[in-house]
């Protein structure tokens, strides 16, 4: 009998729990965080995650902000940690990594982290910003489809910020996203990542 393959953008992995602790330092923050099979980055945190985080400006110091694909965490709680006047919503459809993310942030002390799937947040939030390191093996068309949905929140002075591997596809995410009407530069390439700042265009 094979084992069945499950994918971190599943809402319900098909593996087996099997819970670890992985650490995760940025600047003068020390963080342990739970991770489990079957979410993103269960090995330990991505390097696209902390590139971001190293990379990407400082988050507002309030309003709403968006950690879209939140995984088990580590973005939001991050961001949370150095914003703790704003509202970081993580927002991920894989059951399991939101689990952890709550437990994640209460840990944490992140008390200002809302988490749940995408339809839990209210339709008429807006955000300052967003960061993410998007899932880009649900493939193209589904990425797509994501950013189209929730980059036009972003309040008219906001922007994202998009980690992607340069071997999956940032360069021409960047294209399209231009195409698409957005406003598109690169802040940084780093150990094969770029970090792209998307805004509403003219």
């Amino acid at each position: 009998m094979s084992i069945p393959k499950t994918q971190y953008f599943e809402a319900q992995p098909a593996v087996a729990s099997r819970p670890r602790t992985v650490r995760l330092r940025i600047g003068e923050m020390d963080l342990t965080l739970q991770t489990d099979r079957g979410v993103f980055g269960s090995k330990g945190v991505d390097l696209g995650t902390r590139v971001l985080l190293r990379e990407a400006p400082p988050p507002p110091q309030e309003g709403d902000v968006l950690d879209l694909g939140c995984g088990y965490g580590p973005i939001a709680i991050v961001l949370a940690k150095l914003a703790p006047g704003a509202r970081l919503w993580a927002v991920d459809v894989n059951e399991r990594a939101l689990e952890l993310s709550r437990a994640n942030a209460e840990t944490a002390g992140a008390s200002n982290v809302t988490v749940g799937t995408p339809d839990k947040v209210p339709d008429e939030i807006r955000f300052e910003a967003i960061y993410s390191n998007p899932p880009v093996r649900v493939g193209k068309a589904p990425l797509h489809s994501l950013l189209l949905e929730w980059l036009p929140r972003l309040k008219p002075a906001g922007a994202a910020y998009l980690v992607v591997q340069r071997n999956l596809g940032s360069d021409s995410l960047a294209r399209w996203l231009a195409e698409e009407g957005f406003a598109v530069s690169r802040l940084k390439s780093k150990k094969g990542y770029r970090v792209l700042e998307v805004k509403a265009g003219s």
